[in-house]
């Protein structure tokens, strides 16, 4: 069954960005409510016109349906009524900002009792995966563009997590490699709990994430351009200082760790 999707909140919150990001990975028509208002010539921001911009948009949303498409409308819907009659199979609410820049709009606003997602931070590209992989499940391709990680993941942390985040929009897939280092120096896990510690911290990314175990590489040598990168990806300070080594200390102190 294809889906009409709404993705709602104020002027600013990020509604677009998303949008164009999840409309091609579920082939999805998108529905801009600005573009809409424009090839009609209605910029009419009374109760009336907004709720006939919202029959408006829900005809055309209807319509992307009955052609066989996923539909994405990307509009304010300030109100319980225009979402009502909107009838959104899915509504996401980006909760991002708590003032729009049209302060009528503010006045009007009525934050949605019943959501599917709601977003409160702009993070369009990773979220517009993980909203993807609710409505059509991503299946892994090995001839697609793969980002790599190599680690330890010991034990996997949000640093890591921050740093996957990055990594996945390169390339819309990763491969993780985990290296086998369990009894090596201070290593206590073994791949299966690595494993299924990424697994349950990437599990809404579903298949966009394998998880291999491989030697315990320590040198990455190459002679000459070959058509990959390698890049560092710096994270925020306060990220880059996550160290698994005191994570491991905590764990042993609490007792959850030998």
């Amino acid at each position: 069954m294809k889906k009409k999707i709404l993705i709602m909140g104020l002027p600013g919150a990020g509604k677009t960005y998303l949008a164009e990001r999840l409309a091609p990975l579920i082939n999805a028509t998108w529905l801009n409510a600005d573009k809409v208002r424009k090839e009609v010539n209605d910029w009419d921001f009374s109760p009336e016109g907004r709720q006939r911009q919202a029959k408006r948009m829900k005809d055309l949303a209807e319509k992307s349906i009955e052609e066989g498409r996923h539909v994405i409308a990307d509009f304010v819907c300030p109100t319980e009524k225009t979402r009502i009659d909107f009838n959104a199979n899915i509504i996401i609410w980006m909760d991002t900002i708590e003032k729009g820049r049209f302060e009528d709009t503010n006045k009007i606003f009525v934050p949605p009792k019943k959501f599917n997602f709601r977003i409160k931070e702009k993070n369009g590209e990773i979220w517009a995966m993980k909203i993807a992989e609710e409505i059509e499940k991503y299946k892994w391709d090995n001839k697609k563009p793969t980002a790599q990680m190599l680690g330890r993941w010991q034990p996997w942390h949000e640093g890591h997590q921050k740093l996957f985040d990055e990594i996945v929009k390169k390339t819309g897939q990763v491969n993780i490699m985990v290296r086998d280092v369990q009894g090596v120096g201070d290593n206590p896990f073994d791949f299966s709990t690595v494993k299924k510690n990424i697994e349950n911290a990437l599990s809404s990314f579903g298949e966009r994430v394998k998880i291999t175990l491989v030697p315990n590489i320590t040198n990455i040598c190459y002679g000459r351009g070959v058509g990959y990168k390698i890049e560092e990806i710096v994270l925020e300070e306060t990220i880059q200082k996550i160290s698994a080594t005191e994570i491991r200390k905590k764990m042993r102190q609490e007792g959850k760790l030998k």
